[in-house]
């Protein structure tokens, strides 16, 4: 006579399981919807607004998976299910990395003025040329918005400042052309004293317009930059940390 043998049914039954299993779904779908929100933008299968929905729709989801992962982690735990546990430990972790992004965008939107066109010359800042056309047609005005901005730029930013450089002119320019190159702008015009270009966001394909002139002056070359953003009232801080470590790079070159 054969006897029958019978495994322990598991403690807290399939529930651990379970909520791990919605917690990984809820994540994948959380970061399809916010990957899938910048580049629908850029082929224009989406509207800004709606790309921006997307973005919000997917972080929500993001922390609904998070507290999943929680739940999953601590019945888990109380069960004695050491591998739903780890599944739960692993989705929260995701989660903090998946909305590690908007969280900085939503605190830069805090704390950044909401301007979108900085320049080292606030009294005479290098004006649109070449690129003239191209913001005309963009919902961002070509000229400089003025002293309400630059009292906004100066509060926040007042680190920004011209470069001044002890080397030719022409060595100077070469360092200019040199960088746009390394960041691959597309340069839109170059002179022996001026630069335009067009920086890409990988991301969204958002624009922002550069304009670059040198200056001989007494002391040296002075480089003035003016990077200004083709759409959005506040550009996060994008355009400022752009000519700081674009001046940066100049005055290194420059000295080699």
């Amino acid at each position: 006579m054969s006897s029958l043998t019978f495994k322990p049914r598991p403690r807290g039954g399939n529930w651990p399981v379970v909520l791990g299993w919605l917690g990984v779904i809820l994540l994948v779908v959380s970061v399809a919807l916010m990957g899938a929100a910048g580049p629908a933008y850029r082929l224009e299968w989406l509207s800004l607004g709606s790309s921006f929905t997307l973005l919000r729709q997917g972080a929500h989801l993001a922390l609904g998976a998070g507290v999943l992962g929680l739940l999953t982690f601590m019945v888990a735990g109380l069960c004695r299910r050491w591998r739903p546990a780890l599944v739960g430990m692993l989705v929260i972790l995701a989660v903090a990395v998946t909305i590690a992004l908007p969280a900085q965008m939503m605190h830069l939107a805090r704390t950044v003025p909401p301007i979108h066109d900085i320049t080292t010359d606030m009294t005479d800042p290098p004006a649109f040329e070449a690129l003239a056309d191209e913001r005309r047609a963009a919902p961002n005005a070509v000229a400089y918005p003025g002293e309400p901005t630059a009292r906004q730029q100066r509060i926040a930013y007042p680190h920004l400042a011209p470069l001044t450089l002890d080397r030719p002119l022409a060595r100077v320019m070469a360092a200019v052309e040199a960088t746009a190159e390394a960041r691959d702008w597309d340069v839109a015009e170059t002179t022996s004293s001026r630069l335009e270009a067009t920086a890409t966001t990988r991301w969204f394909g958002f624009e922002d317009d550069i304009v670059i002139r040198l200056t001989e002056t007494p002391s040296g070359v002075r480089v003035d930059m003016r990077s200004a953003s083709r759409m959005g009232r506040s550009d996060l801080g994008t355009n400022a940390a752009r000519i700081q470590t674009f001046l940066e790079d100049v005055a290194h070159r420059a000295r080699q």
